[in-house]
C-alpha cells in the first residue's frame, strides 16, 4: 500500500504547498488549525469519525472545515487504526485535539506514530495541556481564559466579564499557536529527520497573548481592575458609543493629535474642559458621558461621514454587514464559498499567494479516492466499506459510541 500518493496534490497554491498533514477530526482549535494550514497550501487529509453529532452542524456545513479532503475511518476498529498508521507513515504532521490519553488508548498515540514515522510532528491542542493537575479535566474556551487573567481584564467594572466568543482561547491561544508550533517543528524535522510532540495548551497560548498586559502590570502602567485602563474601555477616547439609531460607533483616538481631531469633529471647541479631561483618568467618566451625549444625537451612518479622516472612529458592523464594508470589499477580505460568505485566507503572500479554498467536504466524500490513491484495489475497498471500517456519504454507518 502506497499511502504517500494519497497526499500527492502538487498543484495546490500557497507557500505551504507540499506540506502533508493528517488531521484527526475534533472540535474547537483543531479544525481552526487545519483550516489555517490548508488555506496556505498544505495538503490536509481529515480523518472524520463515523456518524454526526445531532447537536452540531455537520462538518460540511461549517466553513472552518474548508480546504481539506475527508475520509471517514472508524478508529475503534483495529483495521481502522492500521489504515490511519499507514497514512501517518507518509505525513509530515498530525494534528489532534482530544483530551490527553485518548489517542494512546486507541493505539494511535505518539509512540505508535513515531514507530512508523520517526520524523513526524505530532501536534496536540488541548485546553489545559498534556500535563498539570487539570490536564484530564473537562473544560471549554471560557474556562481556559478565565484562569489566565485574560477574561478578568475584559469588560466594564460594573458588569461581569463578557465571554469574548472563543477568539482568545480556541482560535488564537489554541489553533493559531498549534499552527505556529507545527510549522516550527516541521522546519526542524526537515533538517534533522527527528519528529516531536507539540503540546499546544490554550492556557499557555492565552497567557502568551497577555504578555503586554502582564508587562504593564509589573511596571505599574496597568491596574489589575477591569475597566480602569487605557484600552479596556475606561478611557473616553477608546471604546464604543451608542448612536441615535441604536447602532454603535467605535472610537480609538489614543494619540493627542487624533483626540483633537475627534473632539473637533464632534463639535467640542478648544476651550472646552473636555480636552483636559481626556488626559486625567480622574475625569474620564465625565468626559465619556460628554462624548456619549454628543454621539447619541446622530445615527451611525451620519457619524461615519462626519468622522472621515484621522479621528480613529469606525462603525461597529454586524456579521451580516461586515463583508459589504467598502474597504473589505476592495481587499476581497471575504469570499463566496459555495454560497456562503466567509473570510478569505490570510495573510497574503506576494510571491506565492494562496488560492480560494475548496468548500468543506461532506465527511467521507474522498474516502474511496484516498484509498484508491493508496493502492487499494476494488475488493479491498469494498471489504473496508462492508466492515464499516471506512465510510462514504452513501455508505455511512452511525457509531454507537463517541471518542472521548
Amino acid at each position: 500500500m502506497n499511502a504517500e500518493t494519497a497526499f500527492d496534490r502538487p498543484n495546490r497554491p500557497g507557500p505551504l504547498r507540499g506540506l502533508r498533514v493528517l488531521e484527526i477530526a475534533s472540535i474547537g482549535p483543531g479544525p481552526f488549525c487545519g483550516m489555517l494550514l490548508a488555506d496556505l497550501g498544505a495538503d490536509v487529509i481529515r480523518i472524520d469519525r463515523p456518524g454526526i453529532d445531532p447537536g452540531r452542524p455537520s462538518p460540511e456545513q461549517d466553513t472552518v472545515n474548508r480546504g481539506r479532503r475527508s475520509i471517514v475511518v472508524d478508529l475503534k476498529q483495529r483495521d481502522g487504526i492500521a489504515l490511519a498508521l499507514r497514512m501517518v507513515g507518509h505525513a509530515e504532521a498530525l494534528i489532534e485535539g482530544f483530551r490527553p490519553g485518548v489517542l494512546e488508548r486507541l493505539g494511535l498515540g505518539p509512540d505508535e506514530c513515531f514507530a512508523v514515522n520517526p520524523a513526524l510532528v505530532f501536534g496536540r491542542v488541548t485546553g489545559w495541556g498534556q500535563s498539570g493537575p487539570l490536564a484530564h479535566s473537562a473544560g471549554h474556551d471560557i474556562d481556559y481564559i478565565a484562569v489566565t487573567g485574560a477574561l478578568h481584564a475584559m469588560g466594564s467594572d460594573s458588569e461581569a466579564p463578557p465571554p469574548p466568543l472563543n477568539l482568545v482561547g480556541d482560535n488564537a491561544g489554541g489553533g493559531m499557536l498549534l499552527a505556529l508550533g507545527v510549522l516550527a517543528a516541521v522546519m526542524q524535522s526537515r533538517t534533522t529527520g527527528r519528529g516531536q510532540v507539540v503540546d499546544a495548551a490554550i492556557v499557555d497560548g492565552a497567557s502568551l497573548l497577555m504578555t503586554l498586559f502582564y508587562g504593564r502590570l509589573a511596571s505599574g502602567w496597568w491596574q489589575d481592575t477591569r475597566g480602569a485602563n487605557l484600552i479596556d474601555g475606561a478611557a473616553p477616547y477608546y471604546g464604543t458609543y451608542p448612536c441615535a439609531d441604536g447602532r454603535f460607533l467605535a472610537v480609538g483616538a489614543i494619540e493627542p493629535k487624533f483626540r483633537r481631531e475627534l473632539l473637533d469633529k464632534l463639535g467640542f471647541s478648544l476651550g472646552d474642559p473636555i480636552h483636559g479631561d481626556l488626559d486625567d483618568p480622574a475625569h474620564w467618566r465625565r468626559a465619556r458621558a460628554g462624548i456619549a451625549d454628543v454621539i447619541a444625537t446622530k445615527s451611525r451612518a451620519e457619524w461615519v461621514r462626519l468622522l472621515d479622516g484621522d479621528a480613529c472612529a469606525a462603525p461597529v458592523l454586524s456579521l451580516a454587514e461586515a463583508p459589504h464594508h467598502p474597504h473589505l470589499l476592495a481587499r476581497s477580505t471575504f469570499l463566496d464559498l459555495d454560497g456562503n460568505l466567509t473570510p478569505a485566507p490570510a495573510p497574503r503572500f506576494s510571491a506565492d499567494p494562496a488560492g480560494p479554498p475548496a468548500p468543506a467536504p461532506v465527511p467521507g466524500a474522498d474516502s474511496v479516492a484516498i484509498l484508491t490513491a493508496m493502492g487499494l484495489g476494488r475488493p479491498a475497498v469494498e471489504s473496508l466499506l462492508g466492515a464499516g471500517t471506512v465510510h462514504t456519504p452513501e455508505r455511512r454507518f452511525v457509531s454507537d459510541t463517541t471518542v472521548e
